[in-house]
């Protein structure tokens, strides 16, 4: 009993070849489907991506582990992920142009303060989603926004609008001023 226990722990019920390659093919194969999905699968998750990113990583585990439910099976096809991981991009870092073709290109959603419905459309993003990313960066509206750029990694890269940067930059000096005069006002009360 404890012998056949330590043996399905412990014993690969698939050859260690097979544990390998499934990994290797399901990395591979997710990789070039979120190219083709787009970076918005990366860039924000609203109730629906992360239905199907979690219900994805449910679907492949059949797929690494195959009919194997061992430790070592298990630590084998977790070992081979995260060596693929590691060469791919240490690969993708040394070849640039690979790097450029696997992750993309970044996409202007805003350009001079005005919206790129074009190319929220091909993010399929919709304007209060990009409303929310906007206001997560310290914007209050969209209208402070003069450039935003969804970049192949999926982050958002934002440029204030210079008059809303003026804007805040003279609510700021006010607000220094009056600390000033507070602070003088209390420096004169002060007993000596």
């Amino acid at each position: 009993m404890l012998s056949e226990t330590i043996n399905n722990i412990l014993v690969p019920q698939v050859p260690v070849i097979e544990k390998i390659l499934r990994p290797i093919i399901v990395y591979l194969a997710l990789v070039v489907l979120l190219r083709v999905f787009g970076k918005r699968e990366l860039a924000q998750l609203n109730p629906f991506d992360l239905v199907v990113l979690l219900s994805l990583s449910n679907t492949v585990q059949n797929a690494i582990i195959g009919a194997d439910n061992s430790l070592v099976g298990g630590l084998v096809g977790a070992a081979t992920l995260l060596t693929m991981n590691y060469v791919v991009v240490r690969f993708v870092f040394r070849h640039r142009r690979l790097d450029q073709l696997l992750q993309g290109s970044p996409a202007v959603l805003i350009e001079h303060g005005k919206l790129d419905k074009r190319a929220l459309a091909k993010e399929l993003m919709s304007v209060p989603e990009l409303a929310i990313v906007a206001h997560r960066q310290g914007y209050g509206s969209l209208d402070e926004v003069d450039r935003c750029v969804l970049e192949p990694g999926g982050t958002f890269h934002m440029v204030r609008k210079a008059t809303a940067a003026k804007r805040g930059e003279a609510q700021i000096l006010s607000q220094l001023e009056q600390i000033l005069t507070e602070l003088r006002r209390l420096e004169a009360i002060r007993p000596k």
